[in-house]
């Protein structure tokens, strides 16, 4: 070793000498590796071809770009062989950690020889073989892990050439690529053993995680290419929803394979299709209407999951549901000049009829453990429409306000404006008294305490404001005949409930209440 220091150091041995010995040292460590296998010195063994194969990269980097001694197509092939011999040393030995080795070297192959140019279809053609040829081992082998360090591999160095060379005029042939390796990564659970035996129990990230990096990697990538284009990429997005829902019909079929492992697949690219068409739908769509088709898609999730026996789309539809109410209370800017006949009242009316019908179907397809769930439903669908109302009178006389300004004489405005404000507060109060008068109806109709007591919250809430707030811009006289109306009111809830005139008590009750009142 010091002899060959010496002959370096002083030029006795040229750059074809020294890439020579570098090459016949990474070989020879390789052939010497399996000496110490043969005895049984495996971890050795791999350690010394780990240093064999790294020795044989290097050796043809430095004679491509230190040396100049081959050109690139010469050293690439080298490498291609230096990688495709690792593969077969790994099958024929039954090594996983040889198949990463080949992996590393694979997916730096292109990163060594970069001259600085644009070689795309050289580049990515090179990159689709690799992880067809990783895919293939791994369809022998229960080497999972390889295919995340697959997919690392080719983001890396996808997300490399495009921050470097990409331009819109390579738009279809990069297109192109990146969906050959999106469909090689979303075939992974057709092309390989659904087995137990083959995937560890519990959580897999293989089976999991990597087809949703994979499909919102795709379409982060489309994004990317397409900006602003949103109808291309809504068709994109609808396409890829498609295309995830005959991939999960497909995995139906898998016959010898585990079900539990099949049907988790299966729900898992349902909740990516799920996912494409949720997107498609504000890149489509505009203001309201996106709302609007959110909370259509949740009923007809609903609906699916309902009819298919299905608990998992229930979940999706609960939380398509949440973002279309959460979009429309929080997001939607609607410019309302009519009132009731407008598209923020409509909107509002969709999301109360889905509501409403949540509510009306939960009787007979709810489970036990989703009854809260119904209450919950109810509960909102009563704050939705009692906050639409509410809307639509704020606008009225806000619109009202706004005319005022524009044609009351100077000395009297501030009096007209105190009147229309005035009807403003207690044409709330009517509407919220309108509507528990309605829900305690409907409560005693459908004989559900539940309701009932929503009915007198909202009541007492509304009585509370009237006579706390509204009231006090009354004079005195109409102040004491609006509290002995409430009185009376109170009186007559109350004579009613005692005589169970509406029935709700159950029939023994009944029948003593009568008893005692004869």
């Amino acid at each position: 070793m010091r002899f060959i220091k010496y002959a370096f150091d002083n030029g006795w041995i040229g750059p074809t000498g020294k890439v020579a010995l570098g090459l016949f040292a990474g070989i020879g460590l390789v052939l010497w590796s399996e000496r110490f296998r043969s005895k049984g010195y495996v971890a050795f063994s791999y350690s010394l071809k780990a240093v064999g194969i790294g020795t044989l990269y290097l050796s043809l980097w430095g004679a491509f770009q230190v040396y100049h001694l081959l050109p690139g197509w010469v050293a690439f092939a080298a490498m291609i062989v230096v990688t495709a011999s690792t593969i077969i040393l790994a099958l024929t030995q039954d090594a996983e950690i040889l198949a990463a080795f080949a992996l590393i070297g694979g997916f730096s192959t292109p990163i060594l020889l970069s001259t600085g140019q644009n070689h795309e279809i050289v580049l990515f053609s090179y990159v689709s073989l690799l992880d067809l040829a990783i895919l293939a081992m791994v369809a022998v082998k229960p080497w999972r892990r390889l295919l995340v360090g697959s997919f690392i591999g080719t983001a890396t160095l996808y997300i490399g050439w495009f921050s470097d060379y990409y331009t819109k005029d390579q738009r279809p042939i990069t297109v192109f690529f990146v969906m050959v390796f999106a469909v090689i990564f979303a075939t992974i659970p057709l092309l390989t053993p659904l087995t137990k035996s083959r995937w560890h129990p519990g959580f897999s990230v293989t089976l999991t995680l990597l087809p949703l990096f994979n499909a919102a990697a795709l379409f982060l990538a489309l994004l990317a290419m397409y900006g602003t284009e949103r109808v291309t990429l809504t068709w994109y997005a609808l396409g890829l929803a498609a295309a995830y829902l005959v991939l999960s019909s497909q995995f139906r079929r898998r016959a010898g394979s585990d079900p539990d492992v099949v049907r988790t697949i299966n729900l898992l690219h349902i909740a990516i299709a799920i996912a494409f068409i949720t997107i498609a739908i504000p890149l489509k769509l505009n203001a309201h209407w996106i709302t609007i088709g959110w909370l259509v898609e949740s009923a007809v999730l609903l609906f699916v999951a309902v009819r298919t026996r299905t608990d998992f789309l229930r979940y999706f539809a609960v939380a398509t549901l949440a973002l279309g109410i959460i979009r429309l209370l929080i997001y939607d800017n609607f410019s309302v000049q009519t009132l009731v006949f407008n598209a923020r009242f409509a909107t509002y009316l969709v999301a109360i009829a889905i509501l409403a019908g949540i509510v009306a179907a939960g009787d007979r397809f709810a489970k036990e453990g989703e009854r809260p769930f119904l209450q919950l439903a109810g509960v909102v669908l009563n704050l939705l429409a009692l906050y639409a109302l509410t809307l639509e009178a704020s606008d009225y006389f806000g619109r009202q306000l706004a005319n005022l300004y524009q044609v009351a004489p100077r000395d009297r405005y501030g009096e007209l404006q105190q009147q229309i404000e005035f009807a403003r507060n207690f044409s709330y109060s009517a509407i919220w008294l309108a509507y528990g008068a309605g829900l305690m109806t409907f409560g005693f109709w459908k004989r559900s305490a539940f309701v009932r007591w929503q009915a007198l919250v909202l009541i007492a809430f509304t009585i509370g404001k009237v006579f706390l707030f509204d009231v006090s811009a009354l004079q005195q006289g109409y102040r004491i005949v609006s509290f002995m109306a409430l009185g009376a009111v109170l009186m007559a809830i109350s004579y009613v409930y005692h005589r169970d005139w509406l029935k709700l008590s159950p029939p023994s009750q009944q029948n003593s209440t009568h008893r005692a009142s004869a």
